[in-house]
């Protein structure tokens, strides 16, 4: 689940808005999307304790899984079982079960217990989600990012998360997006413009670009 917009304070005097507006901002594309956006496990629940069941699991591997690939991983082909390389290292890497599994607590993007962190994102009850995407709002965060469909949580799961979301959660910020998203294009268009002039055109072939058959088995 993708792009849940957080609608809130007016970030334009941040560091990345201050550098798309700079003469030195060259974007890499040939389209400017300006928008900051994090990432975060996501299962909602009525009952946090279900919540927790239903999707830490799943929002730890996949951290754990794109930390196993691009960090510290060592991957052999066909023999490498990261999953249960993920449940015997997890707590090494941030991803403690107990520690995240606390319940009660302010949702942030990690819960701390004893100077340790572990990743816990937007796993938790209607308000507690409410409350979290609030404070991402209030940090200049446009997008939240809710990754459910990780590890071995259940399609059913997910399905009821993604519904008492879009029920109890999502209206308080999704009647305000597009007044705001409006807002920002507007406010953002000269400096992306600007920007977009300093970009080199696109590099042409000297002839068409084909990709050779393959050879009869």
């Amino acid at each position: 689940m993708g792009g849940v917009l957080a609608p809130g304070n007016d970030p334009s005097g941040g560091d990345y808005y201050a550098t798309l507006a700079s003469p030195e901002c060259v974007p890499g594309g040939f389209a400017v999307n300006a928008n900051v956006a994090c990432v975060l496990p996501f299962m909602c629940h009525e009952d946090e304790a279900t919540a927790i069941e239903r999707g830490l699991d799943g929002g730890h591997f996949f951290g754990y899984s794109l930390a196993h690939y691009y960090a510290f991983g060592t991957h052999r082909l066909g023999q490498t079982n990261v999953w249960e390389e993920f449940m015997a290292n997890r707590s090494r890497f941030g991803f403690d079960r107990a520690v995240a599994a606390q319940e009660g607590q302010v949702l942030g993007a990690k819960l701390l217990e004893r100077g340790m962190g572990a990743l816990r994102g937007a796993i938790g009850t209607p308000s507690q989600i409410s409350d979290l995407i609030r404070r991402y709002e209030a940090a200049g965060i446009d997008q939240l990012i809710f990754v459910s469909q990780a590890g071995r949580n259940r399609h059913e799961d997910i399905c009821e998360s993604m519904e008492l979301f879009a029920r109890t959660v999502l209206p308080e910020f999704a009647d305000a997006a597009d007044e705001v998203d409006r807002a920002k294009e507007e406010r953002l268009a000269p400096a992306a413009a600007a920007a977009l002039a300093r970009r080199q055109p696109a590099r042409s072939l000297d002839q068409p670009f084909a990709v050779p058959a393959l050879p009869a088995p």
